[in-house]
């Protein structure tokens, strides 16, 4: 076991692991942290615990220090600038007629690194555009192309269940999510109820699709042809979940078929 404690940065939902080190943190207080980024500004979300060696990635950095009231205003002067220089930067992008959709800037808390995201259909090649603001913010320029998703989750919002973001909650990785779910599942393929936020496949169609999966196992396909009793028909519905199926023998007949052990 090791002792660690989850710091958890602006725009993420996910907790990364440091050693507390000499400090005294605990949940809730503002740290400075040594990332692969440069140094962050970040807050305590769980006190000092134990952890496994094999769940966290090691070696583990200490946290450098619990940040003061001078490293918070510190952190809101960088919040500012970066924003200034987003808006700086997005002009600059049409100047240069490069096709990409400036979303975000950051500052690392050392103001070691400027850093944009962005989306783009297509590569970019914004070397220049990296020069032009090495030269004028005087510190090493970090350009990221992502993808909607990530923008989504770097954004936020409701989804068409009425409750936050999946993706901008508690996810931290994005799974494959295909078209097959949605009719493994017998979702209408309408893609203004499949589609979320990010124009792309919901998230979510991939939480239940296993369960959809096993408990078809003993069902007929959707349009099969089965036998009932002395008739023959077509599967003309399927819930898997209730655990039954109907058959339509006739124009006028449909029968009801019970599946045991769905």
């Amino acid at each position: 076991m090791i002792k660690v404690i989850g710091i958890s940065f602006v725009n993420s939902n996910r907790i990364y692991y440091f050693s507390p080190g000499k400090t005294n943190v605990k949940k809730g207080d503002n740290v400075i942290v040594e990332t692969e980024r440069g140094m962050q500004f970040g807050q305590a979300v769980t006190d000092v615990i134990q952890m496994p060696k094999e769940k966290v990635f090691l070696p583990l950095k200490d946290v450098i220090r619990i940040a003061d009231e001078k490293d918070i205003k510190t952190d809101q002067r960088n919040a500012k600038d970066a924003l200034n220089a987003l808006e700086y930067t997005k002009k600059l992008a049409v100047k240069e007629n490069l096709d990409m959709k400036l979303f975000d800037a950051t500052y690392t808390f050392d103001r070691k690194k400027l850093i944009f995201k962005f989306i783009a259909d297509e590569r970019v090649d914004f070397r220049e555009l990296a020069k032009l603001l090495a030269a004028k913010y005087k510190t090493r320029i970090e350009l990221r192309q992502i993808g909607v998703r990530d923008k989504a989750k770097e954004i936020g919002g409701l989804g068409p269940c009425g409750r936050p973001l999946c993706c901008s909650s508690f996810l931290t990785s994005f799974n494959s999510v295909s078209i097959n779910m949605a009719k493994n599942q017998g979702i209408a393929l309408n893609p203004t109820k499949i589609n979320g936020s990010c124009g792309r496949l919901l998230c979510c169609l991939g939480y239940e699709d296993d369960i959809y999966t096993e408990y078809k196992k003993n069902f007929p396909k959707l349009g099969e042809l089965v036998n009932v009793g002395d008739k023959t028909g077509r599967v003309s519905e399927l819930n898997a979940l209730n655990g039954y199926y109907k058959v339509k023998v006739s124009e006028n007949e449909e029968v009801l078929v019970e599946v045991n052990g769905k």
